[in-house]
C-alpha cells in the first residue's frame, strides 16, 4: 500500500492545470457563464447542503484539501504536500498559504472546526456518514453521540499542518477529499450565519457570492483573494432558476443560458440536429431492481440461478432506447462504467445478445421449476415517478413470456424507502449514486454491513473488499467482487445514469468525462464569437 500511495500521490500532487485557452483560441471580452437551476437555492453550508446544484455552488465558493481536473482525477486544492505513514493510518497535510475572501488566512484549525461540526450530532449534518466512511478515528462514536466531537481524529499541528488519523487504511482516501463535507469553514463561523446573503458568506474558493435573488438567480464573481486567482479566466458565474424545462430550452436557444437540461424524450432529435450542443454526460448512479433475500423475502428468490434468470430476462437495450431516451447505458454490472479504476469483467451475459440471454433465462427458470405452465408470482415495488412506472411496466412485459407474473406496487417515496429499510418488499426499484470517484463507492453497498437493503451476504465478497482497502492495486479485487455480484445476482442491474444537456460550444472547460459530473468555474473560459 505504501508504494502504491507514494506513486499515486506523486502524480496527484503535480500543479493543477486550470482551464486555459488552447493555442489559436481567442477569448471573449465577456467572461461569464450562465447556467440553469431547477429551483431556488437553499442554504450554502458545506455541512448541510446536499442537493446537486447547491453542491456545485459550494465547489465554487469553497475549496478542500483536494479538487478535481476535467477527467475527475484528483489534484491538489488547499494541499501543498501530503504524506502517509507506513501503516496507512496517519495522513499529514501541508496547507498552501491561502486566504479567506475576507483576507484572513486559512489555517489547519479551520479544517478541524469544520470536520468536527459535520460529525457533531447537534449539527444534524447530511454528510456525517461520509466522514465515517472515510474511517476517520472516532467519527462513528461521535455521530452516535457516545463521545464529544473534540475527539475526532483531526488535529492542527500548527497553522498550516493538518493531521488526520484513521481507524483503518483507506487506499482511496485522497479521492474522498474533494467532497464539500471536507471543506473548511472560516473562524467564528457556524457555517449558516447569513446562509446565502451576499457580503456575509466568507469562502476560500475561486469565487465569492455577489448577489442573490431567491427563486430567480444567484451570481458569483471571481475571488481576488483566491490563492490561484491569476490563473482563473472566468469572471462571473450566474445561476438562473427556471422550473419549466421547455422554457429553459427556449432561453438557451435565445442565448440567455449557456447550459440547460434536455427535456425527457428530446435528446435523440436534438443530438441529431445540434451534435455540437446536445451532449450526454455520465452521472455516477446505477438503477437496479433489488431482490429481498432476508427472512421476509419470498423463498423462490433465495435461489441465485432464479435471480440470474430474472436479470437476464430484462431487455435493457430497449428499456434504455425506448423508455429512457436520455443517453443512459444498459448495466450488466453494479459499478457505473465511468468510475475511475473500474476493471469490468469481460464475457458472461454482457457478451451475449438478448435472444441468447432470454434463452438462458428460460433454462434457468425451468431448472428452478418455473415457466409459463407454472408461473413464478412476484411483486415489484417502485415509487411514483413516471419513468419508474414505465420501466416497471417494461420489466413486467419482458418477464411475462418467461413464466414470471409480476404485480406492480406504486408507493410514494417515503413509504417506498421505509419499506425497503424494513425489508418489507419482494423486488424494489433502487438507485445508488457514488459519493466519490472509486469503485468501492458502489461495491461497499452490498457488503454484509453495508446499505444492502435486500439482505444479501457473502463472506468472500466482504473479504475481497477488505483486501482492496490495503491493496497496492485494488482493481483486480474489485473485478472479482463484480464477478460475484454477477453470479449471485442480489439485484438486477438495469442502467447507468446519464444527464443530457445543451451546452454552448463557446464555453470551454466543462468536464465531459468526469464520472462525478463536477464542474469548477476556475477551469472555464468563453471563446469569442
Amino acid at each position: 500500500m505504501t508504494r502504491f500511495l507514494a506513486a499515486a500521490l506523486a502524480a496527484l500532487l503535480a500543479l493543477p492545470a486550470l482551464g486555459q485557452p488552447a493555442e489559436g483560441e481567442r477569448l471573449a471580452e465577456d467572461q461569464s457563464f450562465t447556467f440553469w437551476l431547477p429551483d431556488a437555492v437553499g442554504v450554502l453550508d458545506p455541512a448541510q447542503t446536499s442537493d446537486p446544484e447547491g453542491m456545485d455552488l459550494l465547489r465554487q465558493l469553497f475549496e478542500g484539501l483536494m479538487t478535481e481536473d476535467a477527467t475527475g482525477a484528483m489534484i491538489p486544492g488547499m494541499t501543498e504536500r501530503h504524506e502517509v505513514s507506513e501503516d496507512g493510518l496517519t495522513h499529514n497535510f501541508q496547507l498552501r498559504a491561502a486566504r479567506w475572501s475576507n483576507g484572513d488566512p486559512v489555517t489547519a484549525d479551520d479544517f478541524v472546526a469544520a470536520w468536527r461540526r459535520v460529525v457533531d450530532p447537534k449539527t444534524g449534518s447530511a454528510h456525517a456518514r461520509y466522514l465515517a466512511l472515510m474511517q476517520i478515528e472516532n467519527a462513528a462514536p461521535i455521530i452516535a453521540g457516545e463521545i464529544p466531537a473534540e475527539q475526532l481524529g483531526v488535529t492542527a499541528l500548527d497553522a498550516r499542518r493538518l493531521q488526520v488519523t484513521l481507524t483503518r487504511p483507506v487506499a482511496h482516501f485522497a479521492a474522498m477529499l474533494s467532497h464539500p463535507a471536507t471543506f473548511p469553514i472560516p473562524p467564528d463561523s457556524s457555517g449558516d450565519d447569513g446562509g446565502i446573503q451576499p457580503g456575509k458568506l466568507v469562502g476560500n474558493g475561486a469565487f465569492t457570492l455577489q448577489a442573490h435573488d431567491p427563486g430567480a438567480s444567484i451570481t458569483l464573481t471571481k475571488n481576488p483573494a483566491y490563492w490561484d486567482a491569476a490563473n482563473v479566466v472566468m469572471e462571473t458565474l450566474r445561476g438562473v432558476t427556471e422550473i419549466d424545462g421547455q422554457a429553459a430550452l427556449t432561453r438557451f436557444r435565445a442565448g440567455e443560458l449557456d447550459r440547460v437540461p434536455i427535456p425527457v424524450g428530446e435528446y435523440p432529435q436534438l443530438h441529431e440536429d445540434f451534435p455540437d450542443q446536445a451532449t450526454a454526460l455520465p452521472i455516477p448512479c446505477t438503477y437496479a431492481y433489488v431482490f429481498n433475500l432476508s427472512d421476509k423475502g419470498p423463498e423462490a428468490l433465495k435461489n441465485p440461478a432464479l435471480r440470474r434468470a430474472l436479470s437476464l430476462g430484462l431487455e435493457r437495450d430497449l428499456m434504455v432506447s425506448n423508455v429512457l431516451q436520455g443517453g443512459q447505458r444498459p448495466a450488466q454490472g453494479w459499478t457505473h462504467w465511468a468510475i475511475a479504476g473500474l476493471d469490468a469483467p469481460e464475457g458472461g451475459p454482457a457478451a451475449l445478445d438478448q435472444d441468447a440471454r432470454t434463452a438462458l433465462a428460460r433454462e434457468l427458470l425451468a431448472g428452478a421449476g418455473y415457466g409459463p405452465d407454472n408461473p413464478l408470482r412476484l411483486v415489484l415495488q417502485y415509487n411514483g415517478d413516471e419513468l419508474h412506472r414505465l420501466l416497471a411496466q417494461a420489466a413486467r412485459q419482458y418477464w411475462k413470456p418467461l413464466g414470471v407474473e409480476v404485480s406492480l406496487n406504486n408507493l410514494d417515496w417515503m413509504t417506498h424507502a421505509d419499506r425497503m429499510h424494513r425489508q418489507d418488499f419482494e423486488i424494489a426499484r433502487y438507485g445508488w449514486c457514488a459519493d466519490y470517484n472509486e469503485p468501492s463507492a458502489f461495491l461497499d453497498w452490498f457488503r454484509s454491513d453495508g446499505e444492502n437493503s435486500g439482505g444479501w451476504s457473502n463472506d468472500e465478497y466482504d473479504h475481497l473488499l477488505d483486501q482492496a482497502r490495503l491493496a497496492d492495486d485494488p482493481a483486480p479485487l474489485y473485478r472479482q467482487a463484480e464477478e460475484i455480484l454477477a453470479a449471485e445476482a442480489p439485484a438486477a442491474f438495469v442502467y447507468h445514469y446519464a444527464t443530457t444537456e445543451m451546452i454552448n460550444p463557446a464555453i470551454r472547460g466543462l468536464p465531459r468525462g468526469n464520472a462525478m459530473g463536477r464542474w469548477y468555474g476556475k477551469d472555464l473560459y468563453r471563446l469569442a464569437p
